[in-house]
């Protein structure tokens, strides 16, 4: 317990204090994330290497709490974490195309699945599937890896956003494994949290630095980590047992997981690339609603808390029912954004006085940026 309660005053204290020089350092070597009004948010250059201060944070946590010898696997979990993070600082700096990005993502799952072993094997029950077919089982654990991965990259569009989700997330594992004496796997949940909480004070609205490729690939690996884990020993637990695990993990990880397949079938619909840009994604629709960062950021932390709550509650309803009423209440939310949207959008804009946006911006651009090129498009009254 005493190495738990020192990791994470480690990770939070190191990533706390690296971060003002690394924010110096990308300053002096204007290594920026440069605003573009078309796909990013922010207005003006944001040094976006925040993600190294949380890796070393979460690395030094790990490496001086965990003991290899009884969990070999994470010997494995260290070696992709150090693969995604230098992928994420080459892209932050350089930019790295999708495929190549995807490439490296194969490499990670490929070294969980066949050298670690994480494996999803067992469904509990999902669909009437329980124990499943080796072949299924590794394209299922590839896939889960996969778009984990991409989910918290994808979401990471709004200050503290990103972090948010999964400082939720990986506080709710790291809590789950340590009430079921799962010390090194809570150290892992509880690790990544305490850096990701330090990185937030930084990077709430307005943010001083962002966390970069570099931080969110690292987000969504060790989230797809924590939840395949769980979800394989959860139904075995002694004192918190969960027969519905599938389900369970699937809720704690909703937000950022059915916003980004939502948003990859639109993409693949309408003959796209499922990575290329657009202005989908639920804070964007959030934005377009009038909403600020902070509030589009405290929103969706709300909702991602109630869909962790009510799997927890709700898992007597079984796997498959369970996911159908998460999926369904997310869809709610979804459809009551996209009526609504339009209609706030062109609401505050005409309270703003914003005449002059092109037809084809009006679903692309936010409204925070267009009032911030307000002076220029106020038509003379009268």
């Amino acid at each position: 317990m005493l190495h738990f309660i020192i990791g994470g005053i480690l990770a939070f204290c190191l990533t706390f204090y690296t971060i003002p020089v690394i924010i110096r350092v990308a300053i002096a070597k204007k290594l920026f994330d440069e605003p573009d009004y078309l796909r990013k948010i922010h207005i003006k250059p944001i040094p976006s290497l925040g993600g190294l201060g949380v890796f070393i944070g979460f690395m030094m946590c790990l490496l001086l709490t965990v003991n290899i010898k009884d969990v070999s696997e994470f010997q494995y979990y260290i070696a992709t974490f150090l693969i995604i993070f230098f992928v994420g600082v080459k892209d932050d700096i350089l930019i790295l195309s999708a495929t190549k990005k995807f490439i490296v993502q194969f490499l990670v799952a490929a070294i969980l699945l066949f050298k670690a072993n994480l494996l999803i094997t067992n469904m509990q029950n999902f669909l009437g599937f329980s124990q499943i077919n080796p072949m299924i089982s590794y394209l299922l654990t590839f896939f889960t890896i996969v778009v984990t991965i991409n989910a918290f990259n994808l979401i990471d569009g709004v200050d503290g956003l990103a972090g948010s989700l999964g400082f939720i997330s990986c506080a709710v594992f790291g809590t789950y494994f340590l009430i079921n004496g799962n010390t090194s796997y809570a150290i892992l949940g509880y690790g990544f949290a305490a850096s990701i909480l330090a990185f937030l004070i930084y990077n709430f609205h307005p943010a001083k630095i962002f966390m970069g490729d570099t931080g969110s690939l690292l987000l969504g690996l060790v989230n797809s980590i924590l939840v395949i884990k769980f979800i394989e020993t959860a139904p075995y637990y002694k004192v918190f047992s969960i027969d519905a695990s599938p389900a369970v993990g699937f809720g704690i990880l909703l937000l950022p997981l059915m916003d980004t397949l939502r948003v990859f079938g639109i993409r693949i619909i309408n003959g796209r690339s499922p990575f290329s840009p657009d202005r989908n994604h639920i804070h964007h629709l959030l934005l377009d609603r009038g909403m600020n960062h902070m509030t589009v950021t405290v929103t969706c932390a709300f909702l991602s808390i109630f869909f962790t709550v009510s799997a927890f509650l709700l898992q007597s309803l079984g796997s498959t029912w369970l996911i159908v009423g998460l999926g369904a209440s997310f869809f709610a939310v979804i459809s009551g954004l996209y009526f609504t949207k339009r209609k706030a959008f062109m609401k505050v804009i005409k309270r703003e006085k914003v005449y002059d946006v092109p037809a084809e911006e009006e679903t692309r651009v936010s409204l925070n940026t267009l009032l911030k090129r307000r002076p220029k498009a106020v038509a003379e009254e009268g």
